[in-house]
């Protein structure tokens, strides 16, 4: 089965909003064995969304649209959809009565706008809607499923989840699965070398693309059924470990920072950080993260000489050395665990650079009689240049907890 996802709405073209809702159905249709081959965006013009439902009907099997189920003037999906299959709408009286009742039972006015959620056509299921006054359709006609879901994506999701899924589980075809391996330290041109002869192979097929936390490895595989499709993962993932292995961090929707917190944790050990170069971005990293809430204990930020100085830095290793340098870095660490009263210490040094566009950066561990010091270098502009700096500290640490490490 072919698939089209047509995102409707002008803010979405506007750039006032992120579509996030065709992020999230393109990996759900993925384990139905549908291939997605379009996204289509469309802004509220009733022409242009004709246009382009007549290009998805001619292409695809299965077409899905999300947003302009509201009450609004512009929000115009089910007339347009009515006008490609030329068919008319009508109210549905009962349908109209439940959303009158759920606006009233949340205490509000009952425009008569609202009345145009309730038109149906001839060929449409109603598709429940159980957070919001919004229904969806399902339309089954001349070998096409059309389905409309609201735009907001908590509606949509509890309505694909609940309604949607369900019944698209049972048309299924065959099974396609994705797995995706996360690495850090080599480049996108390096990784794409080293696994050439699985990039040229169809299926499964493996792409590789570049994020601020590393190179992803999405493995892609279709068979009959899904015991199939996972073995072909698991042995194309077999191949890759066996070459990237240690670069090797995470899969699928792992962050670093949860790895990490996870490894301490098991460990029983709590983190603390001093930075500079991040602006406090490497604490506001781990600390978002909800596994953390137990192991990280805090973090400092001193991005001038004075500022390092007042924290306990001394200021001959500053005057000695350069205020950013691995001397610094390590001087750092140790603040951290000492300050903040932790089993472990990372510092993040360096210089960030707008004019060169290239940061120099230094990553320093403390626990215990452990210590290590770290350089890397990125290029980029300097917001991208603090995010790699904070995923190469993450890294770091990842891989010394990794290795038994033991706070004596």
């Amino acid at each position: 089965m072919k698939a089209e996802i047509v995102p409707i709405g002008t803010e979405i073209l506007l750039g006032n909003i992120v579509d996030t809702n065709s992020s999230f159905l393109a990996n759900q249709l993925a384990p139905l064995g549908v291939d997605l081959y379009h996204i289509s965006t469309v802004g509220d013009n009733r022409n242009r969304i004709v246009e382009t439902l007549n290009r998805a009907w001619a292409r695809a099997d299965l077409i899905i649209t999300t947003g302009g189920l509201g009450p609004t003037q512009g929000d115009i999906t089910r007339e347009t959809i009515a006008e490609v299959l030329s068919e008319e709408t009508t109210t549905d009286t009962q349908l109209w009565r439940e959303i009158q009742d759920r606006l009233r039972h949340y205490h509000r006015d009952v425009p008569q706008a609202n009345m145009k959620q309730a038109t149906v056509i001839p060929s449409a299921q109603v598709i429940p809607n159980p957070v919001g006054t919004a229904p969806g359709w399902w339309i089954e006609r001349d070998d096409h499923i059309v389905i409309a879901m609201p735009g907001p994506p908590h509606e949509m999701q509890l309505m694909w989840n609940e309604h949607v899924f369900p019944r698209l589980r049972q048309t299924a075809e065959g099974s396609i699965l994705s797995k995706t391996l996360k690495t850090f330290g080599k480049g996108e041109a390096k990784v794409d070398e080293l696994l050439e002869p699985f990039i040229k192979m169809a299926n499964p097929s493996l792409a590789t693309y570049a994020r601020p936390d590393g190179i992803y490895l999405r493995i892609t595989a279709k068979g009959s059924k899904d015991t199939i499709t996972q073995h072909m993962i698991a042995e194309r993932e077999a191949d890759i470990r066996s070459i990237l292995g240690p670069d090797i961090w995470g899969v699928d929707n792992e962050t670093l920072e949860s790895i990490v917190a996870g490894l301490l944790k098991s460990k029983h050990l709590s983190l603390a950080a001093m930075e500079s170069c991040t602006q406090g971005l490497l604490s506001n990293t781990v600390a978002s993260c909800p596994e953390s809430l137990t192991c990280f204990k805090g973090g400092l930020v001193a991005c001038s000489y004075e500022a390092k100085k007042d924290l306990g830095i001394d200021a001959d290793i500053m005057e000695h050395f350069g205020t950013e340098s691995r001397a610094v870095a390590e001087a750092m660490a140790e603040v951290a665990h000492r300050t903040i009263k932790a089993d472990v210490g990372i510092g993040l040094d360096g210089t960030v650079s707008a004019t060169k566009k290239m940061a120099d950066i230094f990553i320093a561990v403390t626990c215990g009689s452990f210590k290590q010091v770290v350089s890397r270098t990125f290029l980029g502009d300097p917001c991208r240049m603090r995010q790699r700096a904070v995923y190469a500290a993450l890294f770091q640490l990842r891989k010394i907890l990794s290795e038994d490490l033991q706070c004596i």
